[in-house]
């Protein structure tokens, strides 16, 4: 089996992990409720996507259930 011959310094270790990084998305502004979204997604907060309705949202979702429950 393999195994290192020498152990690694910190500072190598540190250099090796100089490059984990965390990156902000990027985010894009839906055109039908202005809100935020990810490209290429759909809206979470109104379920368009380039201006089709393609799922419910979640207030959508309840509002049919309660209306079920009633009748």
């Amino acid at each position: 089996m393999a195994n290192p011959k020498r152990r690694h310094s910190v500072s190598r270790r540190g250099k090796r992990r100089a490059n984990w990084k965390l990156h902000m998305p990027t985010l894009s502004i839906c055109p039908m409720c202005k809100e935020f979204k990810l490209p290429h997604f759909a809206c979470f907060n109104c379920g368009y996507y380039n201006e089709e309705k393609i799922m419910e949202t979640k207030k959508e979702i309840e509002e049919k259930r309660k209306r079920k429950g009633k009748s």
